[in-house]
């Protein structure tokens, strides 16, 4: 095989490489066009501040606080010192939806939560409007999520 040969073959593993995680990002569709992502999946995507607990709501407060981002594939939550901005506490990691129930397994983390690592958390989860709701299955992470504006 001639190097410049190895070098297009090399490129085009590249680009479908590129190509396919750009399908992810955006979410796949099937071969008519459709989203086979749920509702639910696309609606958790974005910037959520913690607000609190389905009994005990909350208002997220002006600056600093919780945050929980979503992707399509990834999540973290950051909590920064609301007065100096150092930040708290820091993990995330990949997540999957079946239905309204999600998996969360925690890849990276700070110092402080650290233990975190390798652990998978269950959620029953709903979006309505602004309002993220996670009920934890075997773990004590209930809590209400109101989206970042």
């Amino acid at each position: 095989m001639s190097p410049q040969l190895g070098l297009r073959a090399a490129a085009l593993v590249v680009f479908v490489a590129v190509l396919t995680m750009l399908r992810q990002a955006q979410g796949q569709k099937d071969q008519g066009g459709e989203e086979k992502r749920s509702q639910l999946a696309r609606d958790l995507v974005g910037t959520w501040v913690w607000a609190g607990t389905p009994d005990k709501p909350e208002e997220p407060p002006k600056s600093g606080g919780r945050l929980k981002f979503f992707t399509g594939t990834h999540w973290n939550i950051t909590q920064a010192d609301p007065q100096t901005g150092v930040v708290i506490f820091h993990h995330g990691g990949t997540y999957s939806i079946d239905g309204d129930e999600t998996s969360e397994t925690i890849k990276y983390a700070n110092e402080n939560t650290a233990e975190l690592i390798k652990q998978t958390n269950k959620f029953k989860i709903k979006v309505e409007g602004d309002t993220y709701t996670q009920v934890g299955q075997g773990n004590p992470y209930t809590e209400v999520w109101k989206r970042l504006k």
